[in-house]
């Protein structure tokens, strides 16, 4: 994965979309997983954390993470060619896999459909949900400045995900299903995940988590 070109990368994705399923995620299960990921500047490497709950309660069960070199470049849209490699690694070390994956990125709101989340659902065969900070693609109505607010977010007229307050007058979240997940689906997860914070909190412990061992790789 990390030897393809970029134009090598953007026609595989083209390629895998095909094989996202859109359904709604479990009505039941036992173990979410959240991942993050930190970025040694110094070094050209990156920390891929991922930690596991139980659901509902989101107590949390177990924290892997691998370091590795960074072997793709940054391109718009192709985050998953520079992170997956390291999150895959980190996946091998979990005693118990997961039933359900958040991500921290993108699902179906993507130019091509395959985003970070949609890619890491298909190589794993797991149902994943993209929940990013910033939006990649599509349009929306006005959102609402209260906690609970969305909006369908639209690509070409087709309905990707969610934009959706998490919290009262602070920046939206985007949420997408990626992987064996549908829009309404995924942003039901997303919503059962909050806390006080903006960020869903498997995803904020995931983070603190890699900001933790970049510091520790930094001293």
């Amino acid at each position: 994965m990390d030897r393809l070109s970029p134009r090598e990368a953007r026609e595989l994705q083209e390629h895998l979309a095909g094989r996202v399923q859109l359904q709604p995620l479990p009505a039941s299960f036992s173990v979410l997983a959240a991942a993050d990921l930190s970025y040694l500047k110094e070094s050209r490497e990156l920390i891929a954390v991922i930690v596991t709950f139980s659901w509902p309660d989101l107590s949390p069960l177990e924290t892997v993470h691998v370091t590795g070199p960074i072997r793709f470049p940054y391109v718009p849209g192709l985050l998953s060619f520079r992170e997956i490699p390291a999150m895959l690694q980190a996946y091998e070390r979990l005693r118990h896999p997961p039933d359900v994956f958040l991500c921290d990125g993108q699902g179906l709101a993507h130019p091509r459909r395959f985003g970070l989340a949609c890619h890491l659902g298909v190589l794993l065969g797991l149902p994943t949900v993209g929940c990013a900070k910033t939006r990649l693609c599509g349009d929306h109505a006005p959102l609402g400045p209260l906690r609970g607010d969305r909006q369908p977010l639209l690509l070409d007229g087709a309905h990707v995900g969610y934009v959706y307050r998490s919290k009262t007058r602070v920046k939206p979240l985007y949420v997408s299903p990626g992987h064996l997940a549908d829009c309404d689906s995924a942003l039901h997860l997303v919503e059962r995940c909050l806390g006080p914070y903006r960020i869903p909190e498997p995803l904020r412990m995931a983070h603190h988590a890699a900001a933790m061992l970049r510091k520790r790789a930094c001293l």
